[in-house]
């Protein structure tokens, strides 16, 4: 089968029916795969984009936890596919088909949907998050698959050992066959020869439609299963089947100015969604959004361009090294190192430092962020303070270990009236 032929017997199913805890409130009103993310993207807009520009047109996005938002954002923004072409993309809710359970893990959700599988007679299956940010070209990975007549290819990446005890870590042999794997393991095993790293799952599998089915069904019938890809079925593959790792680095897109570092980021927590956004804010990202061979999509909507008024000796409206999207007001006050989102309007006197301010916020007259996460919607009251004393930010706020205050407007309409 050539590779043209291969993308059309490929069914790409993202898993986007995640809670997404550890973001705390960013989750409280929509599902982790639609938070948005650099600027005026939502985080699934990268795998969703992956896909197109991968030539991989037959896409079903899984959902379930709060998607409200998400099937809004797919809807009225991916719908331009030809179906006469057999090309779609398409929601797939969560609907309770072979019992009574919602989705139990990541294995189960796919099991749960096999009989509209089924129905598209697609001979390769492409499993992917919809919560990470990274540019791959799927088509390379599909083709190694093929080539191997592997029965499962997983993507791997390359992570500091220290940050590896959040990952499915494997062994490789010289032949890149899967002879080991642990889900999350607390002593992360490292690369031979290189004690500071460890090898990665991505969350990205490429399964041979009948090897999956077989599977799904028999991990369906096991009452000590978790149903989980990582932590269950992976594992058990080991040994058992031809199970191979595929490196990132032959797939990712490549940025020019960082052709030795392949960008994927799970966003998963407060930490790392808020160091994604500032990622942007550099001279030179490593995630290049300006590649016009690769372009991220999203949902578009008319908006007018940013806007910065004033230019007086202590009110002029100033962004530096930012990303200021369409939409937005910088009136008579200074932006740096920061990301305003769509919509968003910054009032004169105040100052707005390392942080991201998600769509349709106002930030009040001489107020100062600094590393903060403001979430959609809110407004900030004038004199507001936030970032510059740990103890007060955490007892009005939301603050982690790192220092990064994230604000909602439930967390501002509950402060003291003193206090706003």
């Amino acid at each position: 089968m050539d590779l043209n032929a291969a993308r059309m017997s490929t069914l790409s199913l993202i898993l986007a029916g995640g809670r997404g805890s550890r973001l705390k409130q960013l989750t409280d009103h929509r599902s982790k795969p639609a938070v948005p993310i650099a600027g005026k993207y939502k985080i699934i807009d990268f795998p969703l984009s992956n896909c197109i520009n991968s030539g991989m047109r037959k896409i079903a996005v899984l959902t379930q936890y709060r998607s409200h938002t998400l099937n809004q954002h797919v809807q009225r923004g991916w719908n331009f596919l030809r179906s006469d072409f057999n090309e779609f993309i398409e929601l797939w809710p969560a609907q309770q088909q072979t019992g009574e359970d919602w989705y139990r893990g990541t294995a189960d959700a796919v099991y749960q949907n096999f009989k509209m599988i089924d129905q598209l007679n697609s001979e390769y299956i492409l499993i992917l998050a919809g919560d990470h940010v990274y540019r791959q070209d799927y088509s390379v990975m599909l083709q190694e698959h093929i080539e191997n007549k592997a029965d499962v290819t997983v993507a791997c990446i390359e992570v500091p050992v220290k940050e590896a005890d959040q990952f499915g870590i494997m062994h490789v042999d010289e032949d890149d066959n899967i002879i080991a794997f642990e889900e999350k393991p607390s002593n992360p095993p490292t690369m031979p020869g290189n004690p500071n790293v460890s090898l990665a799952s991505m969350g990205i599998y490429i399964f041979s439609t009948q090897f999956l089915r077989d599977n799904l069904m028999n991990d369906a019938q096991d009452c000590d299963s978790s149903h989980d890809f990582g932590k269950d079925l992976i594992p058990l593959f080991v040994g058992r089947s031809k199970i191979k790792a595929h490196h990132f680095a032959k797939s990712c897109i490549p940025n020019d100015s960082y052709p030795e570092k392949p960008y994927w980021r799970d966003v998963g927590t407060l930490t790392a969604y808020w160091e994604s956004n500032m990622d942007l804010t550099k001279l030179v990202p490593e995630l290049d959004l300006y590649d016009e061979s690769w372009p991220i999509r999203t949902t578009h909507y008319q908006r007018p361009a940013a806007k910065f008024n004033y230019n007086y000796e202590e009110r002029i409206g100033t962004a530096l090294n930012s990303v200021v999207s369409a939409g937005c007001i910088v009136s008579g006050s200074t932006v740096e190192q920061s990301i305003l989102f769509n919509n968003v309007r910054v009032n004169s006197y105040s100052y707005v430092k390392k942080s991201v301010v998600l769509p349709r916020c106002d930030i009040g007259r001489y107020c100062q962020l600094t590393n903060v996460v403001v979430d959609s919607d809110t407004n900030i009251p004038p004199h507001t303070i936030i970032g510059e004393d740990p103890v007060a930010d955490a007892e009005r706020f939301y603050r982690n270990e790192d220092g990064i205050v994230l604000v909602t407007q439930a967390m501002i309409d509950a402060l003291p009236k003193t206090d706003v």
